[in-house]
């Protein structure tokens, strides 16, 4: 059986546009799954920590048969690829990947929370969100168009040259 997930991705070290783009090529190939959609990158001021460079932030949709959990280990193997490093609460990172969506569950493990918990208040994440799936809604929250709304301070560019 297929389920449809959403992945956010982040970045803003060692070429952000290359990193977020490659890492869409290696969601494409993953067992048992199919990438359905992505967003363009859009460009973003970091939250959390301020003194560090922009990130290029993006959404990708994807039918996987991967569990949940499965699909967590997936991504953090493509980014221990791509040289994650976790040195610090929003530290700069060379890749971030988090599963956002799961089908409509709501789920709370050790390691993984679904829908992502800061999903709803993060613009970099709904408005890449909203552009592939704009009637998307997150369990617990609501409509992701209200809680993009509430977002209305943080500024993002949508980048010209998209999705390569």
């Amino acid at each position: 059986m297929l389920h449809t997930a959403f992945i956010g991705l982040g970045s803003n070290l060692e070429d952000p546009r290359g990193q977020l783009l490659r890492a869409f090529a290696e969601i494409e190939v993953l067992l048992d799954t199919r990438l359905v959609a992505r967003s363009s990158l859009y460009r973003s001021a970091p939250l959390g920590y301020p003194d560090q460079p922009e990130f290029v932030n993006a959404v990708a949709k994807i039918a996987t048969a991967l569990t949940p959990q499965a699909l967590l280990q997936a991504l953090l193997e493509i980014e221990h690829r791509h040289g994650r490093e976790r040195i610090f609460r929003n530290a700069p990172r060379t890749l971030d990947m988090d599963v956002l969506l799961y089908d409509d569950e709501q789920l709370h493990e050790h390691g993984l929370t679904i829908p992502h918990p800061q999903m709803h208040l993060r613009a970099f994440v709904l408005q890449p969100l909203l552009e592939i799936a704009p009637d998307c809604s997150i369990p617990g929250v609501g409509s992701a168009k209200q809680a993009l709304r509430a977002c209305a301070e943080q500024v993002l560019e949508r980048m010209q040259d998209v999705a390569g």
